[in-house]
């Protein structure tokens, strides 16, 4: 019954992920969650998924840690529901106080990202979250800044992995967990 009710859910949300031919360049097939958002039962669903996954696989959580910009739509409502607290890894420049930064690398160039140094305490055990998985660069930027702060990383969440880009294999030893594959 339950995997029933799984399934229905993983349908839902994929119905609601609009494929975009040439976005944002010719030969990119971009993957719109926009509709997720818009659908507060598709919403939902995404949070009861990764609750679940968290619960059954992670029993001892201290922080999810979301991923500028979109792992702060489904971050908060994973922590609150979990009942741990948030943090955010932002691009470089957008937080305020002393931060630690990482360096990486994207398909047309480089960028970092950076967390606030006292976010995180070392030993937490952390879980990230971003909407879609590609190349891994930057959830690898991310779990990165974890291990400087002394975190440990559980495992990465998505809503949608690209696995023909191999983004998860960049990020072993860390698991993935995607809600949808393409």
């Amino acid at each position: 019954m339950a995997e029933s009710k799984d399934e229905s859910k993983l349908d839902l949300i994929s119905r609601c992920i609009r494929p975009f031919p040439d976005f944002p360049s010719e030969g990119i097939l971009f993957r719109d969650i926009c509709p997720i958002m818009k659908s507060p039962a598709a919403l939902t669903a995404v949070i009861d998924l990764f609750e679940q996954h968290v619960l059954e696989c992670h029993p001892v959580v201290d922080l999810i840690v979301g991923i500028d910009a979109r792992g702060f739509l489904f971050g908060p409502l994973l922590a609150q529901r979990l009942g741990v607290g948030f943090v955010m890894v932002r691009k470089k420049g957008k937080l305020p106080g002393p931060t630690v930064s990482v360096a990486y690398t994207l398909e047309y160039g480089t960028a970092e990202a950076e967390v606030q140094e006292d976010s995180v305490s070392p030993g937490q055990k952390v879980i990230l979250i971003d909407d879609l998985l590609a190349t891994g660069g930057t959830l690898f930027a991310a779990c990165e800044l974890m291990k400087k702060l002394r975190a440990e990383v559980l495992g990465c969440l998505v809503v949608v992995s690209l696995k023909d880009l191999s983004g998860a294999d960049k990020l072993k030893p860390h698991t993935v967990f995607p809600l949808i594959q393409y």
